[in-house]
């Protein structure tokens, strides 16, 4: 489930595997993940290409069913020992998405009281910055999110084109060899 890269210029951080991607062993191989690779506009041959995208999720294991049906959160321990290891180890990296909530706190910062619509709608600020890693947070891709994605259109028809030019541009420029792309910012 985790899919770390020394190369890659994109992270997608999620929550946690579902059964069916724990199953799997694959990352976002679920409903969820089809739909997070359509909002990015990849194929599944782009999405799972570590040399230009690493996936590392905040909990790296199914962690059960609460007695709803629902997922479990994703176990801290697996964020408290490895997060920091992970990202230190890839400094190379421009962006990171944050996807859902538990992403979004450990990759945004425990500030956010205007909650996942502040923190999603603060895109135009992080493709702005010149920090990097930048971070946006993504809505989770469940259909759990329907009801947010309807009551906030702005999500795809201004933040998602932006979001896609910017990470076409990220896996255009991860292609080019390295003497090609120092040559580019002369």
């Amino acid at each position: 489930m985790l899919c770390p890269s020394a190369s890659a210029s994109i992270c997608i951080c999620s929550q946690a595997p579902g059964v069916r991607v724990y199953a799997s062993g694959i990352p976002v191989t679920d409903p969820s993940g089809d739909r997070l690779r359509a909002w990015l506009a990849l194929s599944a041959e782009e999405f799972y290409d570590v040399r230009r995208i690493a996936i590392v999720p905040m909990g790296f294991c199914f962690p059960g069913q609460d007695a709803a049906g629902g997922d479990l959160p994703p176990r801290r321990e697996c964020a408290l020992t490895w997060h920091a290891r992970l990202f230190a180890a890839m400094p190379q990296l421009q962006l990171i998405l944050a996807v859902g909530g538990y992403a979004q706190r450990w990759h945004m910062g425990r500030g956010n009281d205007a909650g996942m619509t502040g923190a999603v709608g603060r895109w135009r600020e992080a493709l702005a910055g010149q920090a990097m890693p930048r971070r946006i947070a993504l809505p989770h891709p469940s259909w759990r999110n329907n009801a947010w994605l309807l009551a906030n259109p702005w999500f795809e028809t201004k933040l998602l084109p932006a979001l896609r030019e910017e990470v076409k541009r990220l896996m255009e420029t991860s292609e080019r060899p390295p003497d090609e792309q120092e040559s580019r910012k002369a």
